[in-house]
């Protein structure tokens, strides 16, 4: 198998074009792993603020007052 024919799989064919696609999800969710163990390694004696925010933050209290 030449350069040809694997040039010709990987961006001319759908199969290519989703094994590229696939290959790159992957590397890029390895990265992103690899870069949140290193900033939790960074910052793990972290304190809590009222500035600080989560994507996981529930907003039951406000709901629960009657507040929302």
């Amino acid at each position: 198998m030449d350069f040809g024919e694997i040039y010709h799989f990987l961006f001319e064919t759908f199969a290519g074009m989703g094994v590229l696609f696939g290959v790159t999800m992957v590397i890029c969710l390895i990265i992103a792993v690899i870069m949140e163990r290193r900033t939790r390694k960074i910052y793990v004696n972290h304190e809590k603020t009222e500035d600080d925010w989560s994507f996981f933050d529930d907003d039951d209290e406000d709901e629960a007052d009657g507040n929302a």
